[in-house]
C-alpha cells in the first residue's frame, strides 16, 4: 500500500515515471524489449495505484500533486517529444501552479468569501454553485488534454487505461475541492 503522505506519493510517482519512460525506450531497443515491457507494465501499475489512492483519499491537494508530479516528471524525462505535446505539458504545469494557489486561498475564509463575490453567478462561471476558479479550470483543461491523447494512433492499451483512469479522477478532484469551497463559503467570518 502506498503511504499517502506527500513524500510517499511523490516518490511513488517519480519511480513509476522512471519505469514507464525506461520501458518505452527499452521496448524499442533490440535485445531489451522484454525487460522494457516488464518495466513499463510495473510503472503503469505503480502509477495507477498512486492515482487510485490519491482519489480515494478525497484530498484535492494529493490528487493535484499526483498529476503535477507525473506531468513534470514526464516532461523532464524527455517525454513527450512532439512540439505540440510539449506546449500542452507546459500549459498543464502553469494551470496546476494556479490550482495550487487556489487551494491556498480557499483555506482563508475571509479572502475566499471576498473572491467569490467577484465571480459572476452565471452557470458557466460556476461548478456546482461554487466559483469555477483556477482549480476547476486546471482540471477541466487537463481532462480535455488527456482525452485528446486518447485519439493518438497506436497508443498502448495499458497506457490508454492509465490515461482513462486519470480522466476519471479529474471530476473526483473537482468534487473534493468543491467541498472545501462550500465550507469556506458557508462558514461565518470571525
Amino acid at each position: 500500500m502506498l503511504s499517502l503522505d506527500l513524500a510517499g506519493l511523490i516518490n511513488s510517482i517519480n519511480y513509476a515515471v522512471h519505469l514507464i519512460v525506461h520501458g518505452r525506450i527499452a521496448r524499442r531497443t533490440r535485445g531489451q524489449a522484454e525487460q522494457g515491457l516488464e518495466d513499463f507494465e510495473e510503472g503503469i501499475a505503480l502509477a495507477m495505484g498512486a492515482f487510485t489512492e490519491a482519489a480515494v483519499s478525497a484530498d484535492p491537494n494529493l490528487m493535484l500533486l499526483a498529476e503535477y508530479t507525473f506531468v513534470i516528471q514526464e516532461l523532464e524525462s524527455g517525454y513527450p517529444e512532439e512540439k505540440e505535446a510539449l506546449a500542452s505539458y507546459r500549459a498543464a504545469i502553469a494551470d496546476f501552479d494556479d490550482a495550487f494557489r487556489a487551494l491556498e486561498v480557499v483555506k482563508v475564509l475571509s479572502i475566499y468569501q471576498g473572491v467569490e463575490k467577484a465571480f459572476p453567478r452565471k452557470g458557466n462561471y460556476r461548478h456546482n454553485g461554487c466559483p469555477k476558479d483556477a482549480f476547476h479550470v486546471a482540471y477541466i483543461g487537463h481532462r480535455i488534454r488527456l482525452q485528446n491523447t486518447l485519439k493518438q494512433m497506436g497508443i498502448d492499451p495499458l497506457e490508454r487505461s492509465f490515461r482513462e483512469k486519470r480522466i476519471q479522477t479529474c471530476p473526483i478532484a473537482q468534487t473534493a475541492y468543491g467541498v472545501l469551497q462550500k465550507k469556506a463559503l458557508e462558514e461565518p467570518q470571525a
